[in-house]
């Protein structure tokens, strides 16, 4: 079967797809990506979504609108990705603009934008969408969903095999070793905290909006990380947390970036990029350390996915915080670093498909597992 996924993640700057066919069982198929497209999101655009996301007020009218270009991205990447129209069906994550960790007082839930029959009648292919919402209804925290979809496309190796995904924000997925007491131990994951969300805050900020972040890490490379208050927010109760815990900008947003700055000022703009990017590195480092500590968790593998990816002073960081482990990144499995969510929700519309429940409750928390999705045909 041949599906496309589509996705747009916490930074908003776009839309990424994949066309890829997949066969045989689905815990365990047999994969190939025919071809990958991304399209940015106008800067209009992309600021109204972030905006939306920190609670600026909308007439409903703007909403609708919202909706519509989100919607028309994400019909352009489909097209850009799979001219000819070769999918059999779309899996379309949609954009997060806020998400409620599950609490004692509400339950959680979660707002992707997309108008999925919009979507349906603009590409004619049946759209899979509206993943987090399943998973929620039965008590879970609804992100992350892809370490599932890691294990199912990357596979077991002898050890624990890590699988760390750096946006917006950082999540990490923990695959079960091939042999060995653990292998039948659950798939893990949760969502660690800011990757690079408040690294493109502080770019925006120093450069006057003239950057929209720190291209290859530049300026962070020419700075002095400040340990000091590296330790002081890593007791920060957020990660102190134990999974499953999910986040997002509602937590780690603008709000958050001005009181970091005001706990560091006055400090110079390489030295605040560096030390962000040394506490998205020690954030991950921390939670394989309680990993270890807590279950004798570790893995010896780490591949490294994301935007983040094209940071080198985030991955030098982490080689630099860590021991004992072998640390790649997704594209030395064929994966282009920024499609790898993009795959994830092609492979989570194929199980719709074939009406295959996920099992995400080591992860989310959710009761049970079930088929996540809804879906949507064309008019």
């Amino acid at each position: 079967m041949l599906a496309l996924g589509l996705m747009s993640g916490t930074s908003a700057d776009g839309v990424d797809s994949v066309l890829a066919e997949f066969k045989g069982s689905p815990n365990n198929p047999q994969w190939t990506i025919r071809s990958t497209a991304s399209i940015a999101y106008p800067d209009s655009l992309r600021r109204k979504v972030l905006d939306v996301g920190q609670g600026l007020p909308l007439k409903s009218s703007d909403w609708l609108e919202l909706l519509e270009a989100i919607t028309e991205v994400n019909s352009e990447a489909a097209k850009a990705c799979d001219p000819k129209g070769y999918a059999n069906v779309i899996g379309c994550h949609g954009q997060t603009v806020w998400h409620r960790t599950p609490s004692q007082e509400k339950r959680g839930a979660s707002l992707q934008l997309l108008q999925p029959q919009l979507l349906a009648a603009l590409l004619n292919k049946p759209v899979i969408s509206d993943f987090r919402a399943a998973d929620l209804a039965l008590g879970g925290q609804g992100a992350p969903l892809v370490p599932i979809l890691d294990a199912a496309i990357l596979g077991r190796i002898a050890g624990w095999r890590a699988v760390l995904n750096i946006g917006g924000i950082s999540n990490l997925s923990l695959i079960p070793p091939s042999i060995g007491p653990n292998c039948l131990h659950p798939v893990l994951g949760w969502d660690c905290g800011p990757g690079n969300t408040l690294l493109d805050f502080a770019s925006q900020k120093v450069s006057h909006g003239a950057l929209l972040f720190d291209e290859a890490g530049k300026m962070a490379a020419q700075g002095v990380v400040d340990e000091s208050i590296i330790h002081q927010w890593l007791k920060e109760p957020y990660f102190q947390k134990s999974p499953p815990k999910s986040t997002g900008r509602e937590q780690f947003g603008i709000k958050d970036f001005q009181s970091r700055l005001d706990q560091v000022s006055p400090i110079s703009p390489e030295d605040l990029l560096a030390t962000l990017a040394a506490f998205t590195a020690a954030i991950v480092v921390q939670d394989l350390e309680n990993l270890q500590a807590n279950k004798h968790i570790y893995p010896i593998e780490l591949v490294i996915a994301g935007g983040g990816c094209r940071n080198p002073v985030i991955l030098k960081e982490i080689n630099s915080r860590s021991y004992g482990m072998r640390t790649l990144t997704i594209d030395k499995f064929g994966i282009p670093i920024e499609i790898r969510e993009a795959l994830a929700f092609a492979l989570l519309a194929y199980w719709h498909i074939l009406l295959h429940p996920a099992d995400t409750s080591s992860i989310t928390g959710s009761s049970r597992s079930a088929v996540l999705g809804i879906r949507t045909d064309p008019p």
